[in-house]
């Protein structure tokens, strides 16, 4: 038996941040998580991009939203940002690209909306498989609880292009729909 006692700071395993780490990540894992955090800023850029295109229509409630999803963005990548830190690991910023900034309608910027918001949930799929195959059980258990609110705003983003696809660029609509922006009212309809 080993005492604590017995043990130096040589017997402690740093990572490349010279941080004490429990345990060693697998380096394609970390790598996945950089990207993973890069689209998370992406995200950002993405949405705040959008936030514009609507402030520029005087579509306040919209902008409003968008607004709110940049910032969120920022704080998931600043959640891996922190996890990777954590488990002693260097965090890498990947440049960024200049995100999109025209669209034809309000439909075309929702239905761009929710197909990042479901590359996201995929990027997240293949991270989950990633630590499952490489036995990180620290990393599925950080992962748990990021999945299951990805998954919700997925939907979200879906209920929200259904409800401007409905609306069919009637302007009546479309301000009825920036209204309940503006107020906070935009979650899905539930049934339980």
């Amino acid at each position: 038996m080993t005492l604590i006692s017995d043990f130096t700071t040589a017997d402690v395993t740093t990572g490349p941040a010279g941080r004490a780490m429990a345990q060693p990540m697998d380096s394609a894992l970390v790598e996945a998580l950089h990207q993973h955090l890069t689209m998370e800023r992406q995200a950002s850029a993405a949405y705040f991009a959008m936030a514009i295109w609507f402030a520029e229509r005087e579509l306040r409630g919209f902008s409003l939203f968008f607004k709110q999803e940049a910032k969120s963005e920022q704080d998931h990548a600043a959640t891996f940002a922190d996890y990777l830190i954590a488990r002693g690991q260097t965090v890498v910023l990947q440049d960024l690209a200049a995100p999109r900034q025209t669209w034809s309608s309000a439909e075309d910027v929702m239905a761009a909306s929710f197909q990042m918001e479901a590359d996201v949930t995929t990027s997240l799929q293949q991270l989950y498989a990633m630590a499952e195959r490489s036995s990180d059980l620290r990393t599925t258990v950080f992962l748990d609880p990021i999945v299951d609110a990805q998954v919700d705003a997925e939907n979200e983003f879906a209920h929200l292009l259904g409800r401007v696809r409905f609306a069919q660029s009637q302007a009546a609509a479309m301000l009825i729909l920036d209204g309940e922006l503006s107020e906070g009212k935009h979650s899905p309809a539930k049934l339980a």
